[in-house]
């Protein structure tokens, strides 16, 4: 409750009039967008008083720099995909495996590290009667190759699936990884950062979250707003991690696409002065959508094949990480919008369609790319 105070607070009366069709300033004649950025003075820093039609300008210019931001780095993007390999380990005698790369590494130069008492000579891993137990990493995570994962199938007892990340390089491999905590611990630090790591690349679901911060007006409507779309998206990545649905991932990803390009078009309803879906029930829309999310949220988690043991733990320490990134999005978002707000920049009205129609515009070049 006190993190919403703190969105609630942000985002309250002030933040963003500027966001959506506002009245003109006192004295002001009525005119369609055009005409009135025709007949606006240059731009200009001042610090008198100024009306909301004032602020659009500079408030979309900055926001339009925070996608750009975005966008650069994920121009080929298929937005929320990790690069992330994987090598499978099977026992074929007590202490001995076989390694096989069943997803091969972006950056060839990634290579496992074991415990000092394995050898590892591709393709056998020989660690003797202890077994695969110690500190297990990989050298080479990075910008490149930002997760990687290992499965152990051993002659007896279930796989175990052991994942690192940039953020977290190492993890604990054990015997009996049900019983020990150093595992659960590694697990808790392994997931939580694959969860900020998946929303932080995953610039299609950024930018639907940006449109909602857009569209919703008012400090607690938007703390809902977001509220629905997390427990959306829990929902429905639950129940694609344990295999109760299921969907294509070429036309579930081409969907999420056209979410963000739904959304670019209720912000330019919003600024022509048409009150949308979305902004007549964006608990309900934010919540639908939610769900298209997590399915592909899902993915980061199905593809590593993690056991039935481990899977509740995993699903769990995920989205915790999943949200920790989401919310540090918004907040990054509010306080873009608090900064410019006291910095009292005007720009010209004509700029602030440009960043729904980016926002539109790349959404629907992701989709093509995806059908």
């Amino acid at each position: 409750m006190r993190t919403r105070a703190i969105i609630a607070r942000a985002a309250g009366a002030g933040t963003f009039p500027a966001l959506h069709a506002a009245s003109p300033a006192p004295g002001a004649h009525s005119a369609p967008l055009a005409a009135t950025s025709a007949r606006s003075a240059p731009p200009v820093a001042t610090n008198a008083r100024r009306g909301p039609g004032a602020m659009l300008g500079g408030l979309a210019a900055a926001l339009l720099c925070l996608v750009m931001a975005l966008l650069v780095p994920a121009t080929a993007a298929r937005a929320h995909e990790a690069t992330m390999a994987v090598i499978t380990l099977r026992e074929i005698a007590p202490g001995r495996f076989i390694g096989q790369w069943t997803m091969p590494p972006v950056d060839m130069s990634l290579q496992p590290i074991f415990p000092p008492h394995c050898k590892w000579e591709p393709p056998e891993l020989v660690c003797g009667g202890s077994g695969l137990t110690g500190r297990v990493s990989f050298m080479g995570l990075g910008s490149r190759q930002s997760v990687a994962t290992i499965r152990v199938i051993p002659r007896e007892g279930p796989m175990e699936v052991y994942t690192v990340s940039a953020a977290n390089p190492s993890v604990m491999a054990a015997r009996n990884p049900g019983t020990d905590l150093a595992v659960w611990r590694d697990l808790a630090e392994t997931y939580v950062n694959l969860g900020i790591d998946h929303i932080l690349r995953g610039i299609d679901h950024l930018l639907f979250v940006l449109g909602l911060i857009w569209l919703v007006k008012g400090g607690w409507k938007l703390v809902k707003t977001i509220t629905a779309f997390t427990v959306g998206h829990s929902i429905s990545l639950a129940a694609a991690t344990f295999g109760w649905v299921g969907v294509p991932e070429r036309p579930l990803n081409a969907a999420i696409a056209l979410s963000i390009v739904f959304v670019g078009v209720e912000i330019v309803k919003l600024q022509r002065g048409q009150v949308g879906l979305t902004a007549r029930y964006p608990w309900s829309v934010a919540f639908a959508f939610g769900l298209l999310h997590g399915l592909g949220f899902a993915t980061a988690l199905t593809a590593l094949g993690i056991p039935q043991a481990t899977l509740p733990i995993a699903l769990l320490f995920f989205n915790v990480g999943v949200e920790i990134g989401q919310l540090a999005f918004v907040m990054t978002v509010l306080a873009l919008l608090w900064a410019h707000r006291q910095a009292q920049a005007l720009l010209p009205r004509w700029g602030a369609a440009i960043p729904a129609y980016v926002i539109g515009s790349v959404a629907s070049y992701w989709f093509l790319l995806r059908i």
